[in-house]
C-alpha cells in the first residue's frame, strides 16, 4: 500500500469543522513496543506520566509528560512506553467533520500494513490557510488549559450523559483550537511576566490540589490587588482561579474514585474538600452523579 499520499486532506473553513469523538480514554501500558499499524481516523497521545516513543516517517519522536503527539489517519506509526515504571496515556481518536462510521476497533485502527483499503475509510484533515495543518507538527506541548479539556472530554465520553455528543463536539473544538494556536503568544493575554507566573501557579494547582488557593494567595503570588489577579488568571486560563482549582481537584477525584479504594471522605480530604457532605455537593453539581455512583459506574464501564 502507498502510504505515501496520507494524511487525505481537503480544503475546510473552521468555521465547518465538526468533529466526531470516537473513543476518549485512560490508559496504563507498562514498558514495550506495540505492533506497527495505521489508524483511519486521527489519535490525539498525550502523555500524563511517563515516557512515549513514536517511530513515524522515518523520525523518532518521544513524548515527555505534558506532551501530546498527533497520529494522521493513514500513516504508520508504532508507539513504545519507553519509562521504566510505564505511562499513563489520554487517547483521543476523533475525525473532523464527522463522516467516518466507527462501529468497532477495526474500523480505527489496521495491522495489515499490506492490503489495500479502500480509501473512503479513510478521515480527511481539513486545512485552512489561518490555521495550517494539524499533522504539519508531531508532538504538541500540552497545557493545563488544554489538558482540562481532554480530561473533561474523557469524563463526558465515559459517562455518555444525555447530550454528550454535543459536548464531545464542543470540548474537541476547543482542544483542535489550542492546539493550532500553539506558539501564538497572542492568544494567552496578559504580559508575559504575569501570564509564566500564572501557568507555573496552574501547575503547582495540579501537583497540590488540596492546598488552600485563595483569592489573597494568588493575588500575593502575582504580586497585584486580588481584583486584578483574578482578571490576569482569567486570560491566562480561560476561567477565573475559583472555577480552575475546582476543576483541577473533580478531575482528581475522579482519578482517585476509579485507581483507588480509598473512601470516599479520604478522596474528598485529598483534594482538599474535608467536609464529606460538602464534598459529596460539590462533586454531585459538576458530574450529575454522587461520588459512590461514580466509582460504581467507572468500574461496570
Amino acid at each position: 500500500m502507498d502510504f505515501s499520499r496520507f494524511p487525505l486532506r481537503r480544503p475546510l473553513p473552521p468555521r465547518e469543522w465538526s468533529p466526531t469523538v470516537h473513543y476518549a480514554q485512560y490508559q496504563k501500558l507498562p514498558p514495550g513496543s506495540l505492533a506497527e499499524r495505521y489508524i483511519y481516523d486521527f489519535e490525539l497521545i498525550c502523555v500524563c506520566k511517563g515516557r512515549l516513543a513514536t517511530e513515524m516517517r522515518g523520525e523518532r519522536y518521544t513524548v515527555g509528560e505534558g506532551e501530546t503527539i498527533v497520529l494522521p489517519s493513514g500513516v504508520p506509526h508504532r508507539n513504545a512506553i519507553v519509562s521504566p515504571q510505564g505511562a499513563t496515556l489520554l487517547g483521543i481518536h476523533f475525525d473532523f467533520d464527522g463522516r467516518l462510521r466507527i462501529a468497532t476497533e477495526s474500523d480505527m485502527v489496521s495491522t495489515d500494513l499490506d492490503a489495500e483499503p479502500d480509501l473512503d475509510k479513510f478521515a480527511e484533515e481539513p486545512f485552512a490557510p489561518e490555521l495550517g495543518d494539524l499533522s504539519s507538527r508531531a508532538v504538541y506541548p500540552t497545557g493545563p488549559e488544554c489538558f482540562r479539556l481532554m480530561d473533561g472530554l474523557v469524563g463526558e465520553f465515559t459517562m455518555r450523559r444525555s447530550g454528550y455528543e454535543l459536548a464531545c463536539k464542543s470540548l474537541m473544538l476547543g482542544i483542535l483550537a489550542m492546539l493550532l494556536r500553539t506558539g501564538d503568544e497572542s492568544a494567552g493575554g496578559g504580559d508575559s511576566v504575569h501570564r509564566e507566573r500564572i501557568r507555573k501557579m496552574i501547575e503547582a494547582m495540579e501537583r497540590e490540589p488540596g492546598e488552600s488557593w485563595s483569592a489573597e494567595r494568588i493575588a500575593r503570588e502575582l504580586k497585584v490587588s486580588e481584583d486584578y489577579a483574578a482578571k490576569l488568571f482569567r486570560q491566562v486560563a480561560g476561567m477565573p482561579p475559583g472555577r480552575m482549582i475546582q476543576s483541577i481537584r473533580l478531575r482528581e477525584a475522579r482519578r482517585l474514585l476509579r485507581e483507588t479504594d480509598w473512601s470516599v471522605e479520604t478522596v474528598g480530604a485529598r483534594i482538599g474538600y474535608p467536609d464529606l457532605h460538602y464534598f459529596s455537593r460539590v462533586f454531585t453539581a459538576g458530574e450529575g452523579i454522587s461520588p459512590r455512583e461514580y466509582r460504581k459506574l467507572s468500574r461496570v464501564l
